[in-house]
């Protein structure tokens, strides 16, 4: 029957079959074959469950038969791919990217009750969980008291925020929240929200499906380790999501990376990560699925292939999936779930042929990576981004190396004063306290009774200046274990924490000046280090608890101490931290820390206690013990043996029910959240955190046709790996910067000002907070690094806000020249909501990572590309110019199509064509809609008007 055409109709696939005992309807995947399609057994795992979710969705009036054919035709190298809809089953959010989602459903009710319409409509349409995990600071720490102080001043920073997504949990169906003080939503999403296979009732029927997600985190891939098909994308796309539409994408190509061996001794997950992160960036898989397979992952348990799941983003790919196999049970069971959920689970994927057995032959891909784990080796990644991999006996001379590129990234002249970074001001963390009481956020119950308390404690000010210390380049002066990448992993956690028994019990210290903490991804994280009995240990070297959250990852990281920050600055000293998280962008830890490490857990605790990267762990001694005897990293770093024997013992299936039992509900001080409003959030117009915001008010019945941009100026030119850190900056607020200066002139002092992360329920805060960042440089300026730009014609050097607005009030459009993955890092939709308001009309790049691109499009910006070869450099470009693009306006805008670019400056004209990244009929159906919220808004206006 190959190659004939024959008839399909969704429901001759569907069927009733018992699963762990109970009947379910499923849709048949090996039905498809019985019509003349694609042999399922050769089709990759992740476009499987891409197959059972176009089979089950057709003929909702979205879904096609020619989707369906599409994915169960797909070829490993087919010229072009066809666009399908996909529907997944739920939404994952966090607090930073979930705010602004909240924000505009809510700013969309509000416009739906202008319009005289049901503002209820505007409502959920698929399971929607956000956890609150982004927004805890740093500001304590090396005590014992520190994550209730922590917890306390995050509650009181973010009350308004906290009480919008509050409102949200309450009015929206299928909006769960996950208060702050729980763990980091990656986690959570896989030791409890994931189910892997649905049982869920639908139009009356028990359906089993597979469980699939959207976050608007890119981790989200995290998930992909469990055999649950997940990705990041933009916080508009999810909107669009929550809201019943489905995300269109390309049907991928899918890299295969075959995994032979098993890791050597001495080395850890983290390491492999790294590995598999530096390798897959130079073979190339950005907005390609990655798969798994080979001997190898029978040496992998899930918290491992999480672990390589979740840096995905890193080396590029949409996702990074593991097929469900034995393995996969077994950490079902493993945390807490029902065992018959479990059977649930491998009858219905084996049924499917979802559920992957060693024996099996393997699927076609388009590409095949072997990776021998034996390879790897103990590494770190940096100083700049998570894909510079190192060999630990190399980082000293990598530090070494890259120093003068580093001593040159930023001076002391362009250094911005934070608020986070309230030592600048030379205040210190007890003036935080004493800010927050004066100012009526008291730092809570259980801080103000622990302050009194003869507990451990970090050095005073005072005593740091009575230790005698130097600092130097590469002193590590912030040493965390933080992040959802390996927070994640019992191996690594506990190897750290058996790592500073022994160097405990050797008698080693970590010096004053390293700023320790420990951040896990869940409250079980605690548990089971308290049940091994090494928690105190840890805190012995100041690796107290401080949060359950990104906290240093996310640029969290709280202030240094005033002595420390004043040596930096009075010797423009390149410091370093070392983390255990997945990003290490410039400027995002924290904006005076220049070099900065990825490490596994043990490592963190190895370079706290050496305290500089110029020492080489692998040849020179961490310190001396009592006797004067040097110690090295080799004497005190655990066996394989012992940290497998602990994990056994101390990591139960008890501790994941008891810690997510009642996960929603909060603490008094969640459940204290005066929340108001009814199904329209009361808008208050004095707020500084959360503001109606422009995107949807007053929108128009019909979009205004597209246009052709003419007379536009350069807002900025960018080099390569520009991130979404650099356009739409997470941390701190400087205070001399725009979105300081509003923050001021409403009222709010330095020390109240929060982050840029924390206050992306404001755009008046965030539109001034683009390309803000104080590491981005804008090629215009040959000397100034930061958010500055040059106004033409005037030559004035303005902040990028106040030219931007200089230009509106000119009437004139903006375009903005990159270079090779732009957008790269977390999916921020801020990064192209931010632009937008600014007045950008298009970006042109040589190449976009792939959310950001999206979310490009889903503003109404217009993605272009240059041609092969060709770069601003190139082409001579200076910013000067004016730019018109012609091949926009009528019916002349196709995906990828081509436009014309004009520019002219001072009597000089260079001509070059771009190629049009909207990829496919839905982008360029966004894009002339002026973005993803304005097109679902007039959907939904016209479904409400035709059933009215």
């Amino acid at each position: 029957m190959e190659g004939e055409t024959v008839s399909l109709d969704p429901l001759d696939a569907r069927a009733e079959v018992t699963l762990a005992g109970e009947a379910h309807l499923l849709t048949r995947l090996h039905a498809l074959s019985a019509l003349g399609l694609k042999d399922l057994d050769c089709l990759p795992y992740s476009i499987r469950v891409l197959l059972e979710n176009v089979v089950r969705h057709a003929g909702n009036g979205v879904t096609t038969e020619e989707h369906v054919r599409a994915v169960a035709a797909w070829q490993p190298n087919a010229d072009e791919r066809a666009e399908i809809p996909f529907m997944p089953s739920r939404v994952l959010l966090q607090d930073f990217t979930g705010v602004p989602c909240a924000v505009d459903l809510a700013a969309m009710r509000s416009e739906v009750e202008r319009r005289g319409g049901d503002p209820t409509t505007i409502n959920p349409q698929v399971p929607v969980d956000l956890v609150i995990d982004h927004s805890v600071q740093v500001d304590y720490y090396g005590t014992h008291d520190a994550y209730d102080r922590n917890v306390a001043l995050e509650i009181e920073r973010n009350r308004e925020r906290y009480s919008l997504l509050a409102w949200a949990q309450r009015e929206f169906d299928d909006f769960a929240v996950v208060p702050a003080g729980t763990g980091i939503v990656h986690q959570i999403n896989l030791e409890y929200l994931s189910s892997v296979v649905h049982s869920r009732e639908v139009d009356g029927a028990r359906w089993a499906f597979p469980d699939t997600v959207v976050g608007t985190d890119s981790h989200t891939t995290m998930i992909n380790g469990l055999g649950v098909l997940g990705w990041g994308v933009g916080g508009i796309e999810a909107e669009a999501v929550m809201l019943g539409r489905p995300y269109f994408m390309l049907l991928p190509d899918v890299v295969g990376v075959r995994l032979t061996g098993r890791l050597p001794l001495g080395t850890t997950t983290t390491d492999l990560v790294l590995t598999i992160t530096r390798l897959l960036r130079r073979v190339g898989v950005v907005g390609r699925f990655v798969e798994y397979f080979g001997p190898g992952l029978a040496e992998l348990s899930v918290a491992d292939r999480a672990t390589i799941a979740n840096m995905a983003p890193e080396y590029g790919a949409t996702c990074g999936f593991f097929p469900v196999d034995e393995r996969t049970l077994d950490y079902l069971v493993a945390t807490g779930r029902d065992p018959r959920h479990a059977e649930l689970v491998g009858d219905y994927c084996r049924q499917q042929g979802l559920f992957r057995d060693p024996g099996q032959g393997d699927p076609e891909y388009t590409k095949v990576v072997d990776f021998n784990l034996g390879q790897v080796e103990p590494s770190m990644a940096g100083p700049r981004r998570p894909q510079d991999l190192i060999p630990l006996t190399d980082v000293a001379r990598n530090f070494r190396e890259s120093l003068p590129a580093l001593a040159t990234s930023v001076g002391r002249a362009d250094t911005a004063l934070c608020s986070a970074d309230v030592c600048l001001l030379g205040e210190t963390i007890e003036t935080v306290e004493r800010f927050e009481g004066e100012g009526g956020a008291a730092v809570g119950a259980a801080g103000a009774a622990a302050a009194g308390e003869d507990v451990p404690r970090r050095p005073t000010d005072a005593e740091l200046l009575e230790n005698t210390f130097t600092l130097s380049d590469g002193t590590v002066v912030i040493a965390a274990i933080t992040s959802c990448t390996n927070t994640s992993n019992p191996s690594v956690m506990l190897a750290a924490a058996l790592l500073a028994r022994n160097a405990v019990q050797r008698g080693l210290k970590v010096p004053p000046w390293v700023k320790t903490s420990t951040a896990p991804g869940s409250r079980v994280v605690t548990s089971y280090l308290e049940r091994s009995g090494l928690l105190p240990h840890l805190e012995t070297l100041g690796f107290h608890i401080v949060g359950y959250g990104c906290t240093t990852c996310i640029g969290n990281s709280g202030p240094l101490a005033a002595p420390i920050v004043e040596a930096i600055e009075k010797d423009g000293l390149c410091t370093t931290s070392v983390l255990s998280g997945n990003r290490n962008f410039e400027a995002r830890v924290h904006p005076l820390v220049r070099s900065n490490y990825l490490a596994s857990p043990p490592l963190v605790v190895a370079y706290a206690l050496a305290g500089s990267v110029t020492v080489d762990l692998t040849e020179e001694p961490l310190g001396f013990d009592a006797a004067g005897i040097p110690v090295y990293l080799v004497d005190i770093w655990p066996s394989e043996e012992e940290v497998a024997r602990v994990v056994a013992e101390s990591v139960l299936p008890e501790q994941f029910k008891e810690g997510y039992e009642n996960v929603t509900e909060g603490d008094a001080a969640w459940r204290a959240l005066e929340v108001s409003g009814g199904d329209l959030y009361a808008w208050d117009p004095d707020s500084t955190y959360v503001r109606e915001p422009p995107f949807v008010i007053d929108l128009p019945a019909e979009p205004a046709p597209v246009s052709d941009i003419r007379g536009a100026r350069i807002l900025g030119i960018f080099g390569d790996s520009v991130t979404t850190d650099h356009i739409s900056p997470a941390g701190s607020i400087a205070v001399d910067s725009p979105a300081g200066r509003y923050l001021e002139q409403n009222g709010v002092r330095p020390m109240g000002f929060n982050t840029y992360g924390s206050r992306r329920g404001n755009h008046e805060v965030l539109v001034r907070g683009t390309f803000a960042n104080v590491r981005i440089r804008n090629l215009m300026l040959e000397d100034k690094v930061g958010g500055w730009t040059v106004h033409v014609p005037s030559g004035e050097i303005l902040t990028i806000f106040d030219a931007a607005e200089r230009y509106h009030s000119e009437g004139t459009a903006l375009v903005v020249l990159a270079g090779k993955e732009y957008g790269t890092g977390s999916s921020r939709d801020w990064a192209a909501k931010g632009p937008a308001l600014l007045g950008v009309r298009a970006v042109i790049a040589e190449s976009f990572e792939r959310i950001h691109r999206s979310n490009l499009v889903g503003m109404g910006i217009l993605p272009l590309q240059f041609e092969q070869g060709q770069n601003a450099a190139t082409l001579g470009l200076t910013g000067r110019e004016r730019i018109d693009i012609t091949g926009i306006s009528g019916g002349d805008l196709v995906p990828g199509g081509r436009v014309r670019v004009r520019a002219v400056s001072e009597g000089l004209e260079v001509g070059f064509g771009a190629i049009v990244r909207l990829d496919s009929p839905v982008d360029a159906a966004y894009y002339r809609h002026g973005g993803i919220l304005p097109r679902v808004l007039r959907l939904i206006m016209e479904r409400d008007h035709e059933t009215a």
